[in-house]
């Protein structure tokens, strides 16, 4: 037997100090590597102080100064009564208007500018608010000097953000899917926009009652009827019987208005599992971990298990 290796298989920069980001990625970034010293952070409450923690966890380790990378941080009226920890962990805090997120961590135009006006390398939106919106990545990156967004690029963020679309790419990717109306539909999305072919998406959309009622048969009861807009419990409704399945289809079209809707076989008895997804622009892509999603009530999830047991 041919003896282990062990410098095969470990990392001689795993624990290795650098003197600045500057160097780390002139040494490891790659060809498209970006030195970024000054991030934005388009959230708040819980998400914002993991991000900050993390990386400076990360800049203490690899460089020795936690304070290596430094963060712009949004604060709301609402957030800086509440005396916000995210705040005081915070290099730079910008006073953002309250109210729903629309005027603040989820708007957009709002996070482009201050990435702009305080000259960030970087934008890290986390989850929820505008982390989903393709437009934040896109425009982003049309900024001079470009701003690195934190996460997928705008173009599959486009492609995967829509469950019809997304459910499309995947059966067309040789992934097995459950039943539903648009099952026969095969068409490659355009990797520089994220869009699929209007008349393939058009075909596994449900646009009528009876057409609603039509598919629901030809899939087999029960049913659920979606729609690809939907989320947070709307737009979603279980049937089992073929007589409620054009007044079902008018309750989702009315919860999430102009909404594509389309309609999957219901899995029975099943547990609601994820996995999490990394990759980066190279093409590399690993499976971090799985949860359990299966606590749930009226379809929005309580609790998040991982590992999966």
């Amino acid at each position: 037997m041919t003896p282990f290796d062990k410098s095969k298989a470990s990392n001689p920069n795993l624990h290795r100090r650098f003197l600045d980001v500057s160097s780390y990625v002139a040494e490891l970034g790659g060809p498209n590597g970006r030195v970024i010293e000054k991030v934005l952070i388009a959230n708040n409450g819980v998400a914002a102080v993991k991000a900050i923690r993390s990386i400076r966890r990360w800049a203490y380790e690899v460089f020795g100064d936690e304070r290596a990378i430094s963060f712009v941080v949004m604060a709301t009226p609402e957030d800086l009564r509440a005396n916000a920890e995210y705040i005081r962990m915070g290099d730079v805090i910008v006073d953002v208007p309250g109210g729903s997120n629309n005027h603040n961590y989820a708007n957009v135009t709002l996070i482009v500018e201050l990435a702009r006006l305080h000259g960030v390398h970087a934008v890290w939106a986390g989850w929820g608010h505008a982390s989903e919106k393709p437009a934040l990545p896109n425009t982003l990156a049309r900024s001079d000097p470009p701003i690195q967004f934190i996460g997928p690029a705008g173009p599959p963020m486009h492609a995967l953000g829509d469950k019809i679309g997304s459910t499309i790419i995947a059966q067309n990717a040789g992934v097995p899917c459950i039943a539903w109306n648009g099952a026969h539909v095969r068409a490659e999305y355009d990797r520089e926009t994220g869009a699929l072919p209007e008349e393939a998406f058009a075909e596994a959309c449900v646009t009528s009652a009876s057409d609603a009622s039509d598919a629901a048969a030809a899939i087999g009861f029960p049913i659920m009827i979606k729609a690809s807009e939907g989320g947070g419990g709307k737009g979603i409704r279980m049937v089992d019987a073929p007589g409620d399945v054009q007044n079902a289809y008018r309750q989702v079209c009315g919860e999430v208005p102009g909404s594509p809707i389309f309609i999957m076989k219901l899995s029975s008895n099943s547990r609601h599992l994820e996995v999490q997804l990394l990759a980066d622009e190279y093409g590399n892509a690993i499976a971090l971990d799985g949860r359990d999603c299966s606590v749930q009530r009226r379809h929005q999830k309580i609790i998040e298990e991982g590992p999966p047991v």
